[in-house]
């Protein structure tokens, strides 16, 4: 019981996962911005945490190539990414702190979750 109960909150989960949209931003950046860009994800972070639109976010940082950065936002949807967050009071004050790395992006796109998804707990 307890087995069909786990799998239920599982499938669950991933049901509310593959319904909201991935943004990935790809950035390759100069030597010596990454404190900057560090920083002003930091300070920009408290934006997106006040959306109703984002669900989460998580950067992560190049082991074998330290100029490389990937963003992984998480939004309810691209239609309220797009026509929601970046329409509100919050976009601006977090472009603004962002924008500096503009030039240094490779990719900005949405993806969608699949079914397809382990994690070892």
């Amino acid at each position: 019981m307890v087995n069909s109960t786990c799998a239920q909150n599982n499938n669950k989960h991933m049901e509310t996962k593959k319904d909201h949209s991935v943004e990935i931003i790809r950035y390759n950046l100069a030597t010596g911005q990454q404190k900057d860009f560090e920083q002003a994800y930091t300070n920009a972070g408290k934006y997106l945490k006040a959306s109703p639109y984002c669900l989460g976010y998580k950067i992560i940082h190049g082991k074998e190539e330290p100029n490389r950065y990937i963003v992984i936002i998480h939004w309810t949807s691209m239609e309220d990414h797009l026509n929601g967050f970046r329409k509100s009071a919050d976009f601006m004050p977090f472009l603004s702190l962002v924008r500096p790395f503009y030039n240094n992006i490779d990719e900005m796109k949405h993806y969608e979750n699949t079914t397809i998804e382990w994690t070892k707990e």
